[in-house]
């Protein structure tokens, strides 16, 4: 038992108090869990408090004042206990208006048996998810999601009558916000089983309303290097993402098909990043974005060849406004922006010369940068589950130049770009020129060769700018005559 739990236990002993909902379902599955929603007869305000005071240092705040419920959470945010007033005349009654009868199951605070009148028990012992009622669906349209988020989290299946049900208000979707929609969309996809989620979204009619542009998707056919259409392949992405990438669990949060980096590449995405997402989540969310351009951007040539091109470009503008339409925060946007916008970059130099020379690498990671680890991930996940034409040389070169490429790219991210050996006033003022498009030119340039080992000291970087702006000027005058 939490402290949260223990708290509010102690503090409403007597009381006409239950805990309902995912807690008492979660206690029955063995699942750890530390959010608890208690039902109460008497007032909220007054119950919540006490539950504050028994556990010490808590938060106690309001939820809702239409509906009169509470939150108190741990100042560490390790537990939070929600007090809620009873609906209805009963706790039956209650139980009757919650989403699922796995969740329409109570235990008294005091102690005894769970409280469950519509056989959320049974159903969860059949593997069975089952609306709690007829009403279920129309009085939160975004049951329809959480359906899926719940099958997706617990492994079980919802019935068909529950399936035809939510399929009828799907619609109703339209009308929810966007945090609310985003929080089950994260949570179906920080599970294993995130395609399954994605596809059971599909299947009730969910994602042609919440995300409109993966139906787009569809019956896009894609050049002989591709299996599979648009959408398959962009779930079968997905898929591939969490084989790499598996639910954040520190170090073993990776697979050996990242090579001798799988301990790094495991510390990097089990990183919170935002929206109560680690960096291996939101590379999930890359991946069910990273085409999303295709339809707009496809064209066949008078060969008959399939192209995209720019969709890395417009699939990064678009991925943004999908983002921002489910009202993430800003790091998440241009987090999962860049991810789409520089998926393609690594594929690229597979058919550069290799080893790749140090000047190439230094501007793989320059563009993809704060992401070089993470879209190098990405683009891995890509090319596995790209299997048209002469896929098996493809996947082997683009793997091995990946996990290369990941040394570079860990060592990048924890040390951080490399000083400047000169400080662009400083250069300035040498050069005799003004700050400007030229002198970032300059500053580039030598970032660049020192990086590659081709410079080590401000003398030898000076004077490597001497000669560039020299060549420059030389170059302006011949195309003058």
């Amino acid at each position: 038992m939490s402290e949260g739990l223990e708290a509010a236990c102690l503090a409403l002993a007597g009381e006409q108090a239950w805990l309902v909902g995912g807690a008492v379902r979660d206690e029955l599955l063995g699942r750890e869990t530390a959010d608890y929603d208690i039902v109460v007869a008497g007032d909220t305000a007054q119950a919540a408090k006490a539950v504050a005071k028994a556990a010490g240092r808590a938060a106690c705040f309001p939820l809702s004042e239409e509906f009169g419920s509470w939150r108190v959470s741990a100042r560490d945010g390790s537990w939070q206990v929600d007090v809620e007033a009873l609906r209805g005349a009963s706790l039956e009654e209650d139980l009757s208006l919650r989403d699922f009868t796995v969740n329409a199951i109570a235990r008294p605070l005091g102690g005894g048996e769970p409280i469950d009148p519509l056989g959320g028990r049974e159903d969860l012992r059949a593997g069975r998810l089952r609306a709690a009622g007829p009403s279920s669906f129309s009085l939160d349209p975004l049951r329809v999601l959480r359906l899926v988020r719940i099958a997706v989290e617990l492994g079980i299946e919802p019935d068909h009558q529950t399936l035809r049900e939510a399929s009828s208000h799907a619609p109703e979707l339209a009308r929810v916000s966007g945090e609310r929609i985003f929080v089950e969309l994260r949570r179906t996809l920080a599970t294993p089983a995130a395609r399954r989620g994605i596809e059971l979204t599909e299947q009730v009619g969910a994602a042609a309303v919440v995300l409109p542009e993966l139906e787009a998707l569809r019956g896009v056919e894609q050049s002989r290097y591709h299996h599979a259409d648009v959408h398959e392949h962009t779930l079968q992405v997905l898929e591939r993402s969490v084989e790499l990438t598996p639910a954040a669990d520190g170090p073993k949060g990776a697979t050996a098909e990242l090579g001798e980096h799988r301990l790094e590449v495991g510390r990097l995405i089990a990183e919170p990043l935002a929206d109560q997402m680690s960096r291996g989540e939101a590379l999930r969310w890359g991946a069910l974005l990273h085409d999303i351009a295709k339809p707009q951007t496809r064209a066949v040539g008078q060969d008959g060849r399939v192209t995209f091109m720019g969709h890395d470009r417009l699939g990064s503008e678009l991925a943004r406004k999908i983002l921002t339409r489910l009202r993430t925060s800003e790091r998440l946007r241009a987090h999962v922006a860049a991810l789409v916008r520089n998926h393609l970059r690594l594929g690229f130099l597979v058919h550069r010369p290799q080893p790749l020379d140090r000047r190439t690498v230094y501007g793989y990671l320059r563009a993809c940068e704060p992401v070089e680890v993470d879209v190098t991930v990405l683009s891995m996940a890509d090319r596995l589950a790209t299997l048209g034409a002469g896929s098996e040389k493809a996947v082997a070169a683009h793997l091995h130049l990946a996990r290369e490429m990941l040394g570079d790219a860990l060592a990048w991210r924890a040390q951080g770009r490399p000083e400047p050996l000169l400080r662009g006033d400083r250069l300035a003022g040498e050069l005799g020129i003004a700050e400007g498009p030229v002198l970032g030119e300059l500053l580039e340039e030598i970032a660049q060769a020192r990086y590659a080992g081709e410079l080590d000291s401000p003398e030898q970087a000076l004077e490597r700018a001497h000669e560039l702006l020299r060549r420059r000027r030389e170059d302006i005058a011949r195309e003058a005559l």
